[in-house]
């Protein structure tokens, strides 16, 4: 992963982080907080099915961001963990601002 990246990677050492053992939480960190080199690094370096299992599956995604992938991906937002009616329900409840 390029130097460049590990800005948002600032709760951990990213200079440790191995994206080939971790792919799920740099795939959510970097599509859901990072810029365009970002994306385009993720794009690059991790297949579409993981990507997209990605975006189904981890919690950390903005509604927001998730919704935004699920249009990019054609990814029926039933499908999505992040923008589960429950989910958001409970996600308001611990976090309403």
């Amino acid at each position: 992963m390029p130097a460049s990246l590990y800005f948002f990677f600032w709760d951990v050492e990213a200079k440790k982080l191995d994206p080939s053992k971790h792919p799920h939480y740099v795939i959510n960190r970097l599509l859901d907080k990072g810029n365009l080199e970002a994306v385009r690094w993720v794009r690059r370096n991790f297949p579409k099915d993981l990507i997209v299992e990605t975006i189904k599956k981890m919690r950390d995604f903005s509604p927001w961001t998730a919704t935004f992938w699920s249009r990019i991906y054609n990814i029926p937002r039933s499908e999505i963990k992040c923008l589960d009616p429950h989910y958001l329900t409970m996600r308001r409840k611990l976090w309403p601002y």
